[in-house]
Order: structure tokens, then C-alpha cells, then sequence
């Protein structure tokens, strides 16, 4: 099964309320220790971690919250469909999920979230 723009917008699409606070709780919990995991293999890791700043961020608006917590919630999932654990392979549908939604959302994505993220990640990498 090829993973294509289809499917991408599948991960993508809002879910019912539910679903959004399920997807919320997944990545509020998980986030950072995938970030820990994908460090390596995500070249534009300061935009994923803004793009999580952004999504908890009450005044971004509630479409884009929406895009970005299915991708982060996506993202967090360590059996997708192509699993987090083959080396060189595992990361690059998360890679294609979070680059659609970034560019999707990024006019939203301010100037403190990336300063969060460059804090967040000078953390983890220290």
C-alpha cells in the first residue's frame, strides 16, 4: 500500500470532538519523548516542536490546532504505517505527515513557538 497524498489527508482530517481530545491527550503525553527518539531523523525538528507549542497555544485558531494535533498525534504513534523502529525508513511518513500539516498551518506558527522550541530542544540535546 503506497503512502500518498490520499492517505495524508486521511491523518489529517479533523475527527469528531472525541477523536480531537483523544488525539490531544496522545500527544500531550507522548510528545516529547518521540521528539527525544526523532531527533536524528528529523531535519526540521524546531518546526515540529513549534508546530507543538502552536497546537497547545489557546489563540491559534481551532482549524489549525486540529491539523496539527492529528499530525503530532501521528507523529507520537510508534506503530504507523511504517513503524518508528525500522531504522532508516521509520521516520519518513511522520516526515510527510508534518511537513503537509506545517505548511498547511505555518502562518500560524508565531515567533514565541520557535523561541520555546530552540529552548525546549537546547534542553534535550544538553
Amino acid at each position: 500500500m503506497a503512502f500518498d497524498k490520499t492517505m495524508i489527508g486521511e491523518i489529517l482530517r479533523p475527527g469528531s470532538d472525541e477523536e480531537q481530545r483523544r488525539q490531544e491527550e496522545r500527544v500531550r503525553s507522548g510528545f516529547f519523548g518521540t521528539v527525544r527518539r526523532a531527533l536524528r531523523h528529523i531535519p526540521f525538528m524546531e518546526d515540529v516542536v513549534a508546530s507543538y507549542y502552536c497546537a497547545i497555544d489557546p489563540e491559534t485558531p481551532a482549524a489549525s490546532r486540529a491539523i496539527l494535533f492529528a499530525a503530532l498525534a501521528y507523529f507520537v504513534l510508534p506503530t504507523d504505517i511504517i513503524p518508528d523502529f525500522i531504522v532508516g525508513l521509520g521516520f519518513t511518513d511522520d516526515i510527510a505527515v508534518l511537513l503537509t500539516a506545517f505548511r498547511a498551518v505555518r502562518q500560524n506558527i508565531r515567533p514565541d513557538h520557535y523561541e520555546h522550541a530552540r529552548e525546549t530542544l537546547g534542553t534535550i540535546r544538553s
